[in-house]
């Protein structure tokens, strides 16, 4: 295994940040965020002075159904005209060969809580271009009402609309950062 330690951005085109969500008790309901940006710092002789920084565009939510997306994007969940950017920053890295634990807070709408997303090294590569890339798989399960997106209705059937879990969905691609030359 090729040591990964640098500074790396995330490539947009090759990453997906997606989450998926139960709709109406029965089918799962998945969707994207389109714009974002990221960095990270990683160390691999002491993870824990690895960081990461992701900052997403909150207007760029996107399920393929343009009428959610624009429910979405209302004070019934997004609230994008006053809170345009969802942000992760971490605040703990651990590793275990090719698993990464990354703690960090988790700021969507103003309210800001703690979350650990478990990632798995997925491999290292120079690309045709001469990038290093390296990619990560991750993922990890909150309550959305904890960051008041506490939007529902009640189904005639009993139970909810849309349930309060939320899968958060991490399929990564970071090119390497190469220092300038001045």
């Amino acid at each position: 295994m090729t040591d990964i330690a640098g500074d790396y951005a995330l490539d947009p085109t090759h990453t997906r940040i997606g989450f998926s969500a139960r709709h109406a008790m029965v089918t799962k309901v998945r969707g994207q965020f389109d714009e974002f940006e990221g960095h990270a710092r990683i160390d691999t002789a002491n993870p824990a002075n690895s960081t990461v920084k992701v900052v997403i565009k909150a207007a760029s939510v996107t399920t393929g159904v343009e009428q959610r997306d624009g429910h979405l994007k209302t004070p019934d969940f997004f609230d994008i005209e006053n809170y345009p950017e969802i942000t992760f920053v971490s605040t703990d890295v651990k590793r275990d060969g090719a698993d990464w634990a990354i703690t960090g807070d988790l700021t969507i709408n103003a309210v800001t809580k703690p979350v650990t997303i478990e990632f798995e090294e997925t491999g290292s590569a120079k690309d045709p271009f001469g990038n290093i890339r390296v990619g990560f798989e991750g993922g990890t399960t909150i309550d959305r009402t904890e960051w008041g997106l506490t939007f529902n209705a009640s189904l005639e059937t009993g139970g909810v609309l849309v349930s309060d879990k939320v899968k958060l969905e991490f399929d990564v691609s970071a090119i390497a950062q190469v220092p300038s030359q001045a």
